[in-house]
């Protein structure tokens, strides 16, 4: 297809082509002027018919197959006798003021959702960086507040961290509210405190609409949902409550075993026993028969674990009600603080076995959060990851 053709069915609609060319490796150069015989004066909205100068101006339009295209326009300059004052004829697709069409906003939004990251979508579309973030993160808030709606039945609450602050040297963290029925991201704040929840997430309604809550067993988050969500019953992660003694396990194996790297050792005692074939449980009971403190840590460990393959909510209660009273027989400091958490978590433990919620689906959101701060080399502004967080969860 000739140039000339293809340049009059990529024009935008009020336009008609004068000619192009195209140079060797170099940009496609349109020429179009404007088929209108009349402008009304954008300040007393009369008709305007009287012309008395132009002017080529140069935009910026859509790559067409990696080509940069420019359109060069011959504006004409209108005088309005009603008012008395010049103006300049506007073009359809065109921002006043502006030098690239709405198509090549467009088409670099859609290159930095596909691109790897921002520095091929500069090389792709020969834009500055400050154009690509002047004109993605105005439609990312956009598409923000067209997708807002209320709160769900079953909310996810979890934090990852988003950056080491340069004032206090002390690592900032963003917490990540996700809907479960939904399977996206709801918001993200920055922060973790129960005011700084409380401001970012206040605007939106429908708060009594929640009915369960899972977390992770920090009581910050247990107090926040526990005032800001009147009618949810919150859910522990079994996760983390099957995790609460790993710390502890793997402290005592390193006191035993030394500076001495034993990874296998280490796997077979974090996991469930269970899972584990004949030989490697019959080693390790051999190897926890000469560490009685170890052992009696694996024995507890174990007991979490049969517990959350317990039925039922009522058996489940008398499980961990069995215990606790088994804990409280125990001397050692480990046990004793497991203990403490276990009965002050008692009631948000027991509700998955009402529910069967975990927070899984936010913690695959969390992974999700690392890759995009990964694919951008990390974030200065949270604003800007925020919106490039959701946008990468509403698929």
């Amino acid at each position: 297809m000739p140039v000339h053709s293809l340049s009059q069915k990529v024009l935008l609609p009020e336009l008609r082509s004068l000619g192009s060319r195209a140079l060797n490796r170099g940009p496609i150069v349109v020429h179009a002027e404007k088929t209108s015989r009349q402008e009304v004066c954008p300040k007393c909205a009369q008709v305007a018919t009287s012309v008395y100068d132009h002017r080529w101006v140069l935009v910026k339009d859509e790559p067409i197959r990696r080509r940069t295209t420019i359109l060069r326009i011959k504006k004409r300059r209108f005088f309005c006798k009603p008012c008395g004052k010049p103006f300049t004829e506007p073009v359809h697709g065109i921002r006043k003021g502006a030098r690239s069409t709405e198509r090549y906003r467009r088409a670099v939004v859609w290159g930095c959702e596909t691109f790897a990251n921002l520095k091929a979508v500069r090389k792709h579309f020969r834009c500055s960086g400050g154009y690509v973030y002047d004109n993605l993160y105005p439609i990312l808030e956009r598409k923000q507040r067209e997708r807002k709606y209320p709160w769900p039945k079953v909310i996810g609450i979890d934090e990852h961290s988003f950056k080491r602050s340069p004032e206090t040297g002390f690592m900032r963290f963003a917490t990540l509210l996700v809907d479960f029925k939904g399977k996206r991201v709801l918001d993200v704040v920055d922060g973790r405190t129960h005011a700084e929840l409380r401001a970012a997430l206040s605007d939106r309604p429908g708060r009594e609409n929640v009915r369960h809550v899972a977390l992770d067993m920090s009581d910050t988050y247990k107090s926040f949902a526990r005032e800001f969500f009147p009618n949810a019953k919150l859910v522990a992660d079994k996760f983390h409550v099957l995790r609460l003694l790993n710390p502890a396990l793997n402290r005592r194996r390193r006191e035993l075993t030394g500076p001495k790297k034993t990874p296998r050792l280490r796997r077979m005692l974090l996991k469930s026993g269970k899972r584990l074939n004949h030989v490697d449980a019959f080693w390790l009971q051999r190897w926890l028969d000469d560490a009685p403190v170890l052992k009696e840590l694996y024995v507890y460990k174990e007991a979490l674990h049969r517990l959350y393959r317990t039925r039922g909510y009522n058996r489940a209660a008398r499980a961990l009600t069995a215990l606790t009273d088994n804990m409280a027989a125990s001397q050692l400091p480990e046990i004793k603080k497991l203990r403490r958490t276990l009965i002050r978590w008692r009631n948000e433990i027991l509700e998955y076995f009402r529910t069967q919620i975990t927070n899984g689906r936010t913690e695959g959101f969390n992974n999700v959060a690392k890759l995009v701060k990964k694919r951008a080399y990390g974030y200065r502004s949270f604003r800007n990851y925020r919106l490039a967080l959701l946008q990468a969860c509403a698929k």
